[in-house]
């Protein structure tokens, strides 16, 4: 094994450079052209890489380190057989531009005409971009009219390791912009066209300088953008991702995740915007629920008034809770709904020969009969006895099966919370029930007798239809819609005879619930149903 040195190398002339980022730690592996650590002038951002592949042996320089060209900042351990130092050229390619040293060396502007006020028309060439070649242009920062200084920067060219502004080079203005957003020039390429002021030298060079940042402006649509903000909220004043401080690796990384700059909490030396930060809003983004929905269009306001006469009256706050959990519920978890239907025939004779009792005190509904099946369900399918945790990451199983019911009020609808299903008979969850219910509608409903639920029923047989999609009360994993039960023909293998069949709608969460174990389930409970002396067993 041998240690080398790591020294800065060309830095294009630039001095006492600060240390703004250290990639790398000692005992990292690295590979030639990997970068090591971020440099920065008043001007540009540079990606110092690696001359060699090997094992980082110690690093010697921290973040605000001033350094210049030469200068020793780590060691790295080869193997052996070195691929060489990082020719000058190489690193001012992936980092900043190497000055003019020679007058022949750089294109010279065309001289097309003379101009009325002794200027002249010039078409102004990409100067040397230090060894680089099909450079895009991201950036174009003068318009057509402008009067521009030599020193003044009239577009920004980016590799996958720097950014670079291109001066005018004399001063004049600008008469014509040859180049576009996205295309890729090379040394000695026309880029303006200018009318040269007769106070501009007439060949003076054009010295390339790196951009303070890269001011991406992508040629191609882009992803749409990921987050951190709760769907409610619009972004107001937020700075375009042009301005924000960035080095040109970071913003590839923040284009690749579609990851909109701006919004990035920076926590790099002066508010720079690191690796780590856009990676840290990206997890942030997938892990939090408030970020889905976010970028959906508002429904566009609408004057009604100017149609004919209308009465504005407020949502009561069970409709605005309602709508509320209801929203967030649509927006984060991704729902399917399973119909199905089961043959109550026999549990409907059964009902109706309890209820025709003398001494029967309470009546029965298929309300309740169903909810025990579906407690015996979910015990054999625990997965519906589940919620996921609040990271995602996790599965919780509950040992408990308490199931709620939508009872429709005055007010809005209600989900009180029958407890312990799975432990009473079906006489018993009637009970509780009717007393819920009359609770609900009296507005006596406490919070405490809506919370706890494992899986929600709404049942809409009392008032007819034949199928709907219920949505999943989030965190519940389930819900099951009852529609009106309906004497239909089902054939028996050899005759068709009327059998009354009740529509089941079983909506649920597909992250922790698939297709195949929602059917499975459906068919369960409606085998339950159709034979309920099983619930029995």
């Amino acid at each position: 094994m041998t240690i080398e040195s790591l020294t800065v190398p060309d830095l294009g002339g630039a001095e006492q450079v600060e240390v703004i980022e250290i990639l790398v730690a000692a005992g990292d592996s690295v590979s030639a052209e990997e970068s090591i650590i971020v440099l920065e002038t008043d001007k540009a951002t540079m990606e110092i890489p690696s001359p060699l592949n090997g094992v980082i042996a110690s690093l010697s320089i921290n973040v605000g380190d001033k350094l210049n060209e030469g200068d020793q900042y780590g060691e790295i351990e080869t193997s052996g057989k070195t691929e060489g130092p990082v020719k000058t050229a190489e690193v001012a390619e992936k980092t900043t531009e190497k000055p003019v040293e020679k007058q022949q060396d750089t294109p010279v502007a065309a001289k097309a005409e003379v101009g009325a006020g002794g200027g002249s028309l010039e078409v102004i060439p990409v100067p040397d971009l230090g060894g680089s070649d099909q450079v895009e242009v991201i950036e174009l920062l003068v318009k057509v009219g402008e009067e521009v200084d030599a020193e003044q920067s009239v577009l920004t060219l980016e590799t996958d390791k720097a950014s670079m502004e291109i001066p005018a080079g004399k001063s004049g203005r600008v008469e014509k912009i040859l180049l576009t957003l996205g295309d890729k020039v090379s040394v000695g390429d026309a880029m303006i066209e200018l009318m040269v002021s007769s106070a501009s030298v007439a060949s003076s060079p054009a010295k390339v300088e790196p951009a303070e940042d890269v001011k991406a402006a992508p040629s191609k649509p882009q992803p749409e953008s990921l987050t951190i903000n709760k769907a409610s909220n619009v972004v107001a004043d937020v700075k375009p991702s042009a301005n924000v401080h960035a080095g040109p690796a970071v913003r590839k990384l923040a284009r690749e995740f579609g990851v909109d700059l701006a919004l990035v909490k920076a926590s790099g030396i002066r508010g720079r915007v690191t690796k780590d930060d856009v990676q840290n809003h990206v997890k942030a983004a997938l892990q939090n629920p408030q970020v889905a929905g976010t970028g959906i269009p508002k429904v566009a306001a609408v004057d009604f008034s100017k149609f004919g006469d209308i009465e504005s009256l407020p949502l009561n706050k069970i409709k605005l809770a309602t709508a509320k959990n209801m929203t967030a519920a649509w927006l984060n978890v991704p729902q399917v709904t399973q119909f199905d239907q089961a043959d109550i025939t026999e549990l409907e004779s059964f009902r109706k020969q309890v209820n025709s009792k003398p001494d029967v005190e309470q009546k029965l509904s298929a309300v309740p009969f169903v909810m025990k099946a579906l407690a015996t369900a979910m015990k054999e399918f625990p997965q519906f006895n589940a919620s996921l945790s609040a990271d995602g990451q996790s599965l919780i199983h509950k040992k408990y099966i308490h199931i709620g019911v939508a009872v429709d009020t005055p007010n809005g609808l209600l989900v009180p919370v029958i407890r312990d299903v799975d432990q009473k008979n079906v006489t018993e969850i009637a009970q509780d029930l009717t007393d819920k219910a009359h609770k609900a509608r009296a507005g006596k409903l406490g919070l405490a007798d809506m919370q706890g639920g494992c899986l929600s029923v709404s049942s809409l047989g009392g008032i007819g239809g034949t199928a709907f999609t219920p949505i999943v009360n989030a965190p519940e994993v389930a819900i099951l819609g009852l529609s009106r039960a309906e004497m239909k023909p089902m054939w028996n293998g050899s005759d068709f005879v009327p059998k009354l069949m009740l529509p089941l709608s079983l909506s649920y969460d597909h992250r922790v619930i698939d297709g195949a174990e929602a059917a499975r389930f459906s068919q369960r409970l409606a085998a339950l149903l159709g034979d309920i002396r099983n619930l029995i067993l």
